[in-house]
């Protein structure tokens, strides 16, 4: 009996350590028992992919057909103007990414706000009192397969794109901002899924949650588009679809920025503030409410 005893202090250190791997489990066997998770992330991935490569392929055909058109315009006509067609936004057209935006932010506050609506929210907390551990492992699961669903999307759209395009200035990762919008592209979803994450901690209602999070992530920095008063156009540069637009922009291309441009920093430190700052309101707000 005194040899068990003795033994029983060396095992504990072991069992804490192991603790938070035993959130992590929990919280993704939580986030793939529903079946809406699979099909969400499956069909809007798919989606997103469509949109940017009918994008591209729109775009040859046009290019295809211009080509064959005559050089040169009609005696006494007006003029052609060339249009400057940019590949790089083929694979990063708006509505494809604001589509993948809402996606997954409803993912990230179901996985907060979808335990307080059921009651499960109780539960967990009685198993693990540390309410920070369980909002870190969430954090953590969701992170991981937003970012790995932001990769593949972004690195699909681009491949795709690109290919389809190779006959008309097609680009690869090696040219100029081509690997930085990929990689933008694909911290987007882990981002808007943090802040939904976050949305839905403070507001623990689905409606209330989604309607919020979509009207921070998008109505919003549409309404703050305007270059009239500085303070307007910077706040609007605060927003992270603003810091996307600027990150995914090519520098090849004569882009008109407009006054008061994000530069490529500035806007990887929004990516870094919002995220931080989600993370931060989660944390806080599970801390401080009661369920």
């Amino acid at each position: 009996m005194t040899a068990v005893l003795d033994k029983t202090p060396a095992r504990l250190p072991a069992r804490e350590s192991a603790r938070f791997r035993h959130l992590l489990i929990a919280e993704w066997i939580k986030l793939w028992s529903l079946r809406s998770t699979c099909w969400v992330l499956g069909v809007g991935a798919l989606t997103v992919i469509g949109i940017n490569v009918n994008s591209a392929a729109s775009n040859a055909d046009r290019l295809a057909h211009r080509s064959l058109m005559p050089p040169e315009p009609p005696p006494g006509g007006p003029a052609r103007p060339e249009p400057l067609f940019d590949p790089l936004h083929t694979a990063f057209v708006d509505p494809a990414w604001q589509l993948l935006v809402i996606i997954a932010a409803t993912v990230g506050g179901i996985a907060v706000f979808g335990e307080h609506s059921s009651g499960l929210i109780r539960t967990t907390f009685a198993a693990v009192p540390d309410r920070q551990a369980v909002i870190a492992a969430k954090v953590t699961v969701v992170s991981a397969v937003m970012l790995a669903l932001g990769t593949l999307v972004s690195g699909t759209s681009f491949g795709v794109t690109q290919m389809l395009l190779r006959e008309y200035g097609g680009l690869s990762l090696g040219d100029p901002g081509a690997l930085r919008a990929v990689a933008a592209a694909a911290v987007l979803a882990p981002l808007c899924a943090l802040v939904g994450m976050a949305v839905g901690a403070a507001v623990r209602h689905a409606a209330g949650s989604i309607v919020t999070v979509i009207a921070l992530l998008l109505l919003i920095p549409a309404l703050l588009q305007g270059e009239r008063y500085r303070w307007v156009k910077e706040v609007g540069n605060a927003m992270p679809l603003s810091a996307w637009e600027r990150l995914v922009t090519n520098p090849e291309r004569a882009h008109d920025l407009g006054k008061y441009p994000l530069t490529i920093t500035e806007a990887w430190i929004v990516y870094g503030a919002w995220i931080t700052a989600a993370v931060a309101i989660a944390l806080l707000v599970v801390r401080r409410r009661d369920v």
